[in-house]
């Protein structure tokens, strides 16, 4: 049974109104000011937040719950706000001079980001000059801080994947998401122009993943910093994907349930075809929410044992994501492909939940041709491919 999750309960009271701007959400193109107003209003920015600047350090299985729950009502804005979330979790492992500038002042501060490492630099004294045009920063309207991706060349000449932070002061924001998927997730372009960014705020993307950064034991008696970053990172993304085929779920029975047949009147709820894509897909999606939760409670307990796992577990927990993610891809195409003309009409739920379920499975994180290729060397005890994040 699993242990109760006020922030849960909190987050449903609230669920029918940003249900009732998803519209909204997707003629904005990024998450409406009240959708983030109510979400903050509960808390669920400080999910994964160090208690120390009031955050709540809830498990990751409490907070995957959240965004499941969320994605039903909006994945646009569980899209982009799950980010801000977890990206609370990755800046908890930097020093304590950045936490301290990021939530000293501001408690409810959150950062957006665009971690491919396409940012160039050039050091100096005390740091680097960052220059870029940063895409796919989600929520990064509503973000007071940036996460960028660079290499920075360590002292034996190689070209090391580092994270720098920057505050909102230092970057633009271009309005250029346009998407058939997640319209309303904000992912737009941060153009960084000679920002001077200090050691102190830059990270190696390794040490995070390893119990190497400077916010390493900062929290001695937490029990969700003695894991590797990136599997918080990319929780929301298959998160959203079930919450979104469970939507569908509902959705399929609440549409067939009174639809008849426009040339003969025949009952579709009641005829076999419709019986059996509706139970292959319930079926679908409650195994992908099982392997889901049984992966999160792995990353939970390895973090609270602080415990970083071997290689094949990331193996796994990398890749089980991907997989989640492909079955309930398969689970909405089944309902939505028999659903009639009348879903594919701009005011039916339907087809938003078809448009962004795929976008689900388009992120570097959830494409299962690459996280096949990973687990696939893995059990061949073959080395990783260093192409393959």
């Amino acid at each position: 049974m699993k242990k109760p999750n006020p922030l849960l309960d909190d987050l449903k009271a609230i669920l029918p109104a940003i249900a009732a701007n998803a519209s909204k959400a997707e003629q904005l193109r990024q998450v409406p000011e009240e959708n983030i107003a109510m979400l903050k209003g509960i808390g669920l920015h400080r999910a994964l937040q160090p208690k120390k600047y009031g955050g709540m350090e809830i498990s990751l299985p409490e907070f995957a719950d959240c965004v499941v729950a969320l994605a039903g009502a909006c994945a646009s804005t569980a899209w982009a706000f799950s980010l801000l979330c977890t990206h609370s979790h990755q800046l908890a492992m930097f020093s304590s001079r950045l936490q301290e500038e990021v939530w000293g002042e501001n408690p409810n501060a959150t950062a957006s980001s665009s971690i491919a490492p396409f940012g160039r630099i050039e050091e100096v004294e005390g740091g680097v000059i960052f220059n870029g045009e940063m895409g796919w920063s989600s929520g990064s309207d509503h973000a007071e801080w940036a996460i960028v991706g660079c290499r920075r060349q360590n002292t034996e000449g190689e070209q090391v994947y580092c994270f720098a932070v920057l505050p909102r002061s230092d970057y633009e924001i271009r309005d250029d998401w346009f998407a058939a998927g997640m319209k309303g997730s904000g992912t737009k372009t941060l153009i960084i122009k000679d920002a001077f960014v200090p050691n102190y705020r830059i990270q190696a993307a390794k040490d995070m993943m390893e119990g190497r950064s400077d916010g390493y034991g900062l929290y001695p008696d937490s029990k969700i910093f003695y894991a590797p970053y990136r599997p918080y990172f990319a929780s929301g993304f298959a998160a959203i994907s079930l919450g979104i085929a469970e939507r569908m779920l509902d959705a399929y029975k609440e549409k067939t349930k009174n639809r008849v047949r426009a040339y003969t009147g025949v009952s579709v709820g009641t005829a076999t075809p419709a019986l059996m894509r509706l139970a292959e897909s319930t079926h679908q999606v409650a195994a992908a929410r099982a392997f889901l939760e049984k992966t999160w409670q792995e990353h939970a307990e390895h973090g609270e044992r602080r415990q970083y796992p071997s290689r094949e577990t990331l193996a796994f927990w990398r890749t089980n994501q991907a997989y989640a993610v492909k079955m309930c891809i398969q689970s909405v195409d089944r309902l939505f492909e028999a659903a009639g003309g009348t879903s594919w009409f701009e005011n039916n739920e339907m087809q938003r939940l078809f448009r962004d379920s795929h976008m689900t499975g388009a992120h570097a994180y959830t494409d299962y041709d690459v996280c096949a290729q990973i687990l696939g060397r893995e059990l061949m005890g073959l080395e990783p491919d260093p192409s393959m994040v």
